[in-house]
């Protein structure tokens, strides 16, 4: 498995299709922090003392979207870039019989494949968290407290669950396809789908439910209602974690009554007390890339590999 992993990665990083997206996401995120630090130096005397280095994770400023938000949209497509051609490329280059004629074993190959691919995804999301770090620092004159490291090193291992996802996704429709376009096409479909039209499934199925809202509960239950439907993409799933890891006043998903509000106190939430609200998100995250790996697993270690 040594073997396979190593050269895996290797292929990984001298990829020209990788390398072209690496650039690609680096650029827009070192643009997204620049913009987000010269909007908290401009309102430094408006900006709190705490978390500020979240900020630069959180804040859109003159950018469109957050660094958290770009992450969470463009990840996936690392993780099927990586994951897309790993069996079917194998297959139409007729080396798949080739490797295993030599003594290396069906499931060495496959999981060198996959942690290779995790590999990759973790070196590129600990790059992006560095950069945010650096240029932080050059930028706010002060490096991000305990907490706030604490809080970004928890984003990055649940960004790396959440590619990890989309990368065994691809995997299995290399696998079961054993085409490479077919592979493709079907993990950037699904990917749209769950990114965009889950969202918008929910809001049809909400306005069936709760027609025309008219009071405040019914505009609540009309929001956990398309809030809960959503759930049913892994998007959404990180993009709640996300809000709740790193904005420490956050305390509720989706809309909240303000009686719901009633006798809570403005003040930021401890690192426990966030996990203990997300956990269940990265629980199911995790989840999903365990089943998906494991059919993927038990479809390979079954398949018809001879040319």
């Amino acid at each position: 498995m040594d073997v396979v992993f190593w050269k895996e990665l290797a292929d990984h990083f001298s990829s020209r299709r990788f390398m072209i997206l690496i650039v690609l996401i680096i650029l827009t995120g070192l643009w997204a922090i620049y913009a987000s630090g010269q909007a908290i130096r401009q309102d430094a005397g408006d900006s709190p003392t705490q978390f500020v280095f979240l900020l630069l994770l959180t804040s859109r400023s003159d950018a469109l979207f957050s660094l958290a938000t770009f992450l969470g949209f463009f990840g996936p497509l690392v993780g099927i870039t990586l994951g897309f051609d790993t069996i079917s490329g194998e297959y139409a280059r007729g080396t798949l019989s080739r490797v295993l004629s030599q003594p290396i074993y069906r499931d060495s190959l496959i999981n060198g494949k996959f942690l290779a691919g995790l590999a990759t995804v973790a070196i590129l999301w600990a790059s992006v968290l560095l950069i945010l770090i650096g240029l932080g620092i050059s930028l706010l004159g002060f490096p991000p407290n305990a907490e706030e490291l604490w809080r970004m090193l928890i984003f990055t291992l649940v960004g790396i669950i959440y590619v990890g996802f989309w990368l065994a996704l691809a995997l299995l429709f290399s696998l079961l396809f054993q085409r490479t376009v077919t592979a493709a096409l079907a993990s950037l479909a699904l990917w749209l789908f769950l990114a965009i039209f889950v969202w918008m499934v929910g809001q049809a199925i909400a306005g069936i439910i709760v027609p025309d809202p008219s009071t405040p509960e019914q505009l609540a239950q009309r929001a956990n209602i398309e809030t809960l439907a959503s759930r049913f993409s892994p998007s959404t799933l990180f993009a709640e974690a996300v809000h709740i890891l790193l904005n420490p006043a956050a305390r509720v998903f989706g809309l909240a009554l303000e009686s719901q509000l009633q006798g809570i106190l403005p003040t930021p939430l401890a690192l426990g007390q966030s996990l203990l609200l997300i956990w269940p998100h990265i629980a199911i995250l995790f989840a999903l890339v365990g089943v998906c790996f494991g059919i993927c697993y038990i479809k390979f270690m079954r398949a018809e590999i001879r040319a």
